[in-house]
């Protein structure tokens, strides 16, 4: 046999060869995206989540790859969804909006990382030990909406100063709503402003908690930041100015949407804070030793073509200190 034809005949035989017995490939990183919203909304949630990994160096189908899964605001599916990325043996779950979203990751495990896009105190729901070292397999950024509750009924009153009852509408499913909705409820009573729980934790009971609006009629309405009114806020926004009801939310979207005011920090920023932290943890980061993101922008958002509709007059300071106002 010549030396043409012995290299020839190992070529074949290399090419039959197991991965291992050539050199073993590296296998690409998977991070396990796990949502409470809908698929219909992963323009605005991955778009900054996949800017944030960009920026430290990942790249979807690249060097990393994504598996992603939706709970479609029922977070009844969010425990199974989330075991079966554990089960996948995933490096990485990034729980992007919705606290019960990284509550499901953290209770399927204990050692892949965790890093949560989310509205809600980290601390109070035991995900973390301190902000500046969470200690643990979880971290993230937090565009804090709880906090704001009192900010937010404050700005409604003086939308309608004259509001006798204001009507808050809370998705009592999601503990972070329910939590919100206690923070109002406390910052009402500290000032004498009545006002009137609502609940809805589907779709249909949107309608419903609608309905009751229309029979009491109070003097405005403020909607949670929660992840089912945020994905139903055409819905939302269409009722509250069929009930001509002035109405503060916690999102811009709901604005953008049609609704009448919002006031709360960026949930798009908070997302691709995660993802720059997703991406350092696959550069090999550990969680525990990254603080949580907290927000540093918060924004005043009003749409003045809903204020006319609904006959609502705009305080000057309001207009003023609004950071962007949609005609």
């Amino acid at each position: 046999m010549n030396r043409r034809e012995f290299i020839t005949l190992l070529g074949g035989a290399v090419a039959g060869w197991p991965l291992a017995a050539r050199g073993q490939q590296p296998a690409m990183a998977v991070i396990g995206f796990l949502s409470s919203l809908q698929a219909s909304d992963q323009a605005r949630i991955l778009a900054p989540f996949h800017r944030g990994l960009a920026e430290v160096g990942w790249f979807e189908g690249r060097n990393v790859t994504i598996e992603y899964r939706w709970a479609q605001s029922q977070f009844e599916r969010l425990p199974a969804l989330a075991t079966d990325l554990v089960e996948r043996q995933v490096t990485v779950i990034a729980a992007i909006s919705g606290t019960p979203s990284v509550l499901a990751a953290k209770a399927a495990t204990t050692t892949i990382p965790i890093v949560f896009g989310m509205g809600s105190d980290p601390i109070a729901f035991d995900l973390v030990a301190s902000l500046n070292r969470p200690g643990g397999n979880v971290t993230g950024a937090t565009f804090f909406t709880v906090a704001l509750g009192e900010k937010r009924l404050g700005l409604v009153r003086e939308m309608v100063p004259n509001a006798t009852v204001i009507a808050v509408l809370v998705n009592p499913a999601n503990p972070v709503s329910a939590a919100d909705a206690a923070n109002v409820q406390a910052a009402a009573h500290a000032i004498g402003q009545r006002v009137r729980l609502l609940s809805a934790s589907k779709s249909g009971e949107i309608d419903a908690a609608f309905a009751t609006v229309a029979r009491e009629r109070p003097d405005a309405l403020l909607v949670e930041a929660e992840t089912l009114f945020l994905n139903q806020r055409d819905k939302v926004a269409a009722l509250a100015a069929r009930h001509a009801m002035p109405t503060m939310y916690g999102d811009r979207e709901m604005v953008e949407a049609g609704g009448l005011i919002s006031y709360g920090a960026s949930r798009a920023d908070a997302y691709r804070q995660a993802g720059i932290y997703t991406g350092r943890i696959l550069n090999g980061e550990k969680p525990a030793d990254l603080p949580v993101m907290l927000p540093t922008k918060f924004e005043l958002v009003i749409n003045l073509k809903t204020a006319r509709t609904l006959g609502v007059t705009v305080p000057p300071t309001l207009l003023a200190t609004a950071d962007e106002v949609i005609e």
